[in-house]
């Protein structure tokens, strides 16, 4: 585990949708690296449970978290303009903001699935990459990670709202990486857009609910937080505008 002398020591990173399995071992993770953690989300009891759980798993209290309304650009762009302000810097901002509605077969799909998706999945990441692009830009090390799923790329008959969504924030944040490609010019980028592609994710609640389960292909909470804190070890160059598959490529 990282010791705060690496990369990431010093770094201020923002984590949305930081109340669920996945946000408290990304948080930790960060943490343990060396970096000041500020999660968010929308229900402020899940959140602090998660901030407390992450801060005595070994994050210690570099780790805080306030509720945001990631569905309102303005809560997105203030929450942003208040860490640059509170720290003096943003390095990242880690996308877990999750949600899933299927259905049985293409022809059962509801259309209502659509827009709690379209709402949760491409509106949250419309509002967080516009609200802290100019202070990842700033950073010498910005990285806004996207965490999406396989069925981005292959959707299955039963997944067609959830794959749509997932496939319009993976287009959204290449756009943000053809911005920072640009911005880089000759050099390079010195900030990036990445994309971290699992199957689904798993965590130990869900292998003790169901012990018998074989979740093939599924990603570890705590293999996708290493993964998350590893795309700040690769030069921005590697990682801008890249799906980094931590699952089987479809």
């Amino acid at each position: 585990m990282g010791n705060g002398n690496g990369v990431l020591s010093g770094a201020v990173i923002a984590v949305a949708g930081a109340g669920g399995p996945a946000g408290r071992a990304t948080m930790r993770r960060l943490a343990e690296a060396g970096a000041t953690v500020v999660g968010s989300d929308n229900n402020p009891e899940r959140l602090a449970e998660a901030v407390e759980a992450a801060r005595s798993a070994g994050g210690g209290a570099g780790i805080t978290g306030e509720k945001v309304d990631l569905l309102d650009l303005a809560s997105a762009r203030d929450w942003a303009d208040r860490i640059e302000k509170d720290f003096g810097r943003c390095d990242g901002l880690v996308h877990l903001v999750g949600g899933w509605r299927g259905s049985k077969g293409f022809a059962e799909t509801d259309p209502g699935d659509w827009d709690l998706l379209e709402r949760l999945l491409v509106r949250t990441v419309q509002h967080t990459s516009l609200a802290f692009f100019d202070a990842l830009r700033r950073s010498d090390r910005g990285r806004y990670v996207l965490i999406s799923a396989a069925g981005a790329s292959r959707p299955t008959a039963g997944n067609a709202a959830y794959g749509a969504a997932k496939a319009a924030a993976e287009a959204w944040t290449l756009a943000m990486a053809d911005a920072f490609r640009k911005e880089g010019g000759e050099q390079g980028p010195t900030s990036a857009a990445a994309i971290l592609v699992v199957k689904a994710l798993v965590h130990d609640a869900m292998r003790a609910e169901r012990p018998n389960a074989k979740f093939a292909g599924f990603t570890d909470v705590t293999d996708l937080a290493e993964a998350v804190a590893g795309v700040w070890d690769r030069p921005a160059a590697e990682v801008n505008g890249n799906r980094l598959w931590l699952t089987e490529k479809p």
